[in-house]
């Protein structure tokens, strides 16, 4: 399979885009029940229901999605992805306010977090950077390699609470960043959480409890996935309606050929 293209609201980081779609070897090593004998239960399980014995171990994946997204109201939006844990992602979205197209993206790529968002296309509705934006972004590639089953042996992995739970850390450049995951007893991923590193609600910067739920999953090319997602901050706790943001349904994942 060939790299997808680069989507238009991406084009400024177009090299970034291309490495991270590039970002292992021509001949991704067949995934083996034998990888995750030694992990903690949890993950064992959810990799083995997650990946199909004999499938690449991908090093990064473009997702297709649609859903929701909390700005002042809930607005529809459309997005691309390219995911590559532990490297990097770029989220490229367009969504609409007052009926004017939204676009642009987030990412974490080369080492820095950058958000930049222009209502037309052309007018800067967002646009940020610095520690505190690297910070937060490195954060959420982690909890994001969810989505990414087959770059796990770029985690430590670690027991959670119980056999039910397993925490992945992941060295993204020089940040550390953990996130646990919760599986059901059917094997599938149910719950990512973690503490990470933001400003919900305008609160000062620091880390606070965010996480994501599961609620449906499907298989592309041997590889499944969460495809129905709900996303927030305060987590876990009485305000967690408050903070959720985020509402997607994964439409379709390719796997790029490094090298392509």
């Amino acid at each position: 399979m060939t790299t997808p293209p680069v989507p238009r609201a991406a084009r400024s980081v177009r090299r970034d885009w291309e490495l991270l779609a590039d970002a292992g070897p021509e001949a991704p090593e067949p995934f083996d029940l034998a990888m995750v004998a030694d992990l903690p239960e949890a993950a064992r399980r959810w990799l083995t229901h997650a990946i199909a014995p004999g499938t690449p171990l991908w090093p990064s994946v473009v997702l297709s999605m649609g859903g929701e997204i909390r700005l002042g109201a809930w607005r529809a939006f459309t997005a691309t992805q390219v995911l590559a844990p532990p490297h990097g992602f770029i989220w490229a979205a367009t969504a609409r306010f007052l009926g004017v197209p939204v676009t642009g993206f987030d990412r974490y790529s080369s080492g820095s977090g950058q958000m930049n968002w222009r209502l037309g296309g052309l007018v800067p509705v967002m646009t940020a950077t610095g520690t505190d934006v690297t910070r937060s972004a490195a954060g959420r590639l982690a909890g994001e390699m969810a989505l990414a089953p087959t770059t796990f042996r770029g985690a430590t992995w670690t027991p959670g609470a119980d056999d039910d739970h397993a925490v992945a850390t992941w060295r993204i450049d020089d940040q550390v960043e953990s996130a646990e995951l919760s599986v059901s007893a059917d094997d599938r991923l149910r719950e990512v959480v973690m503490q990470r590193w933001g400003n919900p609600g305008g609160e000062p910067f620091g880390r606070y409890p965010f996480g994501v739920a599961i609620e449906e999953e499907k298989t592309f090319g041997g590889v499944t996935v969460g495809s129905r997602l709900r996303a927030g901050w305060w987590w876990g706790t009485d305000r967690q309606a408050e903070g959720e943001f985020f509402r997607a349904t994964i439409t379709g994942a390719e796997f790029p050929t490094p090298g392509s």
